[in-house]
């Protein structure tokens, strides 16, 4: 039951990363087109701006999902209510919260850019983005995470990948007419606020929940045990543009923003499996399948420390040559930064390594446990960044990222593996070095035998696919000699999954 569930909200999220992905490149490249650099590097700032009130969450969200796993499993209704009503009372406040951030913002913010922006054309921009994100606490963050503890992530995905089409559809129509960036935001916003309230309905209907006379005073235990993991998480998204708004510019937030439009879509290809099966493991800890547990997982890293060796050795040799083509006629500020591009890369691939063993200690409820390396993360990348971003300017923010990430990784597989998963630390050890390894071959290979410069799409994909078969002949065979056990595992898994759907 738990593989066939995890299939579906594998399928969900591929096809969700997809959209996101196709849609999240079509966007931003019509607003360079039609409005520049300024506009849409302005646009990404205030988004990551106000993202900054996710810090009242305080992790609350992963909490939340960790202590619905066991009462989903013994399916007790009243508790799962009471978490529920607890949980909507505590992201509605945080709506109530926002509103009066926002406001402030608005007050605050247009000094950091008025020399490019008049302050009424910045405000009305900070409102306009703030609405779908308001919506979104309001209505439906809570079935969100219910949807995610009952092992229905795709039920959250589908609506997603309907939003982001008819938002992108839309979006464009707007701009071809000539409409200004104001009219195009608040249509997008509108559009958004969509997928919470159909969350919100679907749950309540499917499930028949009625949160109406349900305790909402219920305590949730470690409310705030999740906090130094949350803090660190939005410092890592949003450090890095704050800086560049603050002491750079707004052309340079857009050059970051396109970079890391492509990094976080590779991103989000290699996290889908963790948050497809995340749910599976939780359900497993809950029922305290320790011997299960271990063995499924030893599948898992094998199979996504590959996926993740594939995607970022393909990303580090092609995102140049892409921005190049992406970036082409577009004349404001040079788009083509190697050393920053390898900087982002690595730091996303060691990001994109470390994500399995962070799932595994929030799917287990362990935050008080892993807090020390989440705030050393936080406030290191915050200290390192700032130092740097005054003599480096992007490439210093880029490098206080990257140096944080590794921190905390390192905290992260040790820990899972000494009071989680209960082995020794050198088999994720010799998984990652294989990893880096094969990454660094294909990357060598690749500039040495394919030329990466690139003038137009076609061509783009041609070196893509080249690039890409290449990884699959270092990576797959690799592995399949050095994870003999996990490869068939693997394919015993896939034949099971298979044998369930037939019936």
């Amino acid at each position: 039951m738990r593989s066939k569930k995890a299939v579906k909200n594998i399928i969900a999220s591929i096809l969700l990363q997809i959209a996101t992905f196709i849609c999240g490149l079509i966007v931003p490249r019509a607003i360079l087109s039609n409005y520049g650099s300024n506009v849409n590097g302005l646009i990404n700032s205030i988004t990551q701006f106000l993202a900054y009130i996710t810090l009242l969450e305080s992790g609350f969200g992963p909490v939340v999902k960790s202590i619905l796993y066991k009462p989903i499993a013994n399916k007790e209704k009243g508790k799962i209510e009471r978490i529920l009503k607890s949980s909507e009372k505590f992201f509605r406040e945080i709506s109530v919260i926002f509103i009066v951030y926002i406001g402030v913002l608005c007050l605050i913010y247009p000094s950091f850019v008025n020399q490019e922006f008049d302050k009424f054309y910045t405000m009305s921009l900070i409102l306009i983005i703030g609405i779908s994100t308001f919506a979104e606490y309001f209505f439906g963050m809570t079935y969100k995470l219910y949807l995610q503890a009952d092992q229905k992530t795709y039920v959250s995905s589908y609506i997603q990948i309907g939003t982001t089409i008819l938002n992108t559809i839309i979006t464009i129509l707007l701009i071809k007419l000539g409409a200004n960036i104001q009219w195009v935001k608040l249509i997008s916003a509108t559009i958004f606020i969509l997928r919470p309230v159909m969350q919100n309905l679907y749950v309540k209907k499917k499930y028949n929940i009625n949160l109406k006379n349900v305790d909402e005073n219920y305590k949730i235990e470690q409310k705030w045990d999740g906090l130094a993991q949350h803090i660190s998480g939005v410092i890592y998204s949003n450090t890095d543009v704050t800086l560049l708004t603050i002491f750079s510019n707004v052309k340079e937030v857009s050059v970051y923003t396109v970079y890391n439009l492509i990094i976080n879509g590779v991103k989000n290809i290699t996290s889908i499996f963790s948050s497809a099966i995340e749910a599976g493991f939780g359900d497993m800890i809950a029922k305290h399948e320790s011997e299960n547990l271990n063995k499924k997982f030893n599948m898992y890293e094998f199979l996504y420390l590959s996926i993740a060796t594939i995607v970022f050795s393909c990303t580090a040799s092609l995102i140049v040559p892409f921005v190049r083509v992406y970036t082409s006629g577009i004349t404001d500020i040079e788009y083509v930064r190697y050393m920053f591009a390898y900087i982002l890369v690595i730091a996303a691939f060691i990001f994109s390594i470390k994500t399995p063993y962070n799932s595994l200690a929030n799917t287990a409820g362990k935050f008080k446990e892993t807090r020390a390396g989440a705030w050393a993360e936080a406030f290191s990348n915050l200290i390192i960044s700032i130092i740097l971003v005054f003599k480096f300017g992007i490439l210093g923010v880029a490098i206080g990222t990257l140096i944080s990430v590794m921190i905390r990784g390192i905290e992260l597989i040790i820990f899972t593996n000494k009071k989680i998963l209960k082995r020794k630390i050198s088999i994720t050890i010799k998984k990652v070095l294989i990893s880096i390894i094969q990454l660094v071959i294909i990357v060598l290979i690749s500039h040495n035998m394919f030329s990466l410069n690139q003038i137009s799409y076609l061509e783009w994909i041609i070196m893509a696919i080249k690039v890409f078969c290449l990884s699959l002949l270092i990576v797959i065979p690799f592995n399949v000699l050095f994870y003999k056990k996990e490869f068939k595992e693997l394919l015993h898994t896939i034949k099971i999954i298979f044998e369930t759907n037939k019936n």
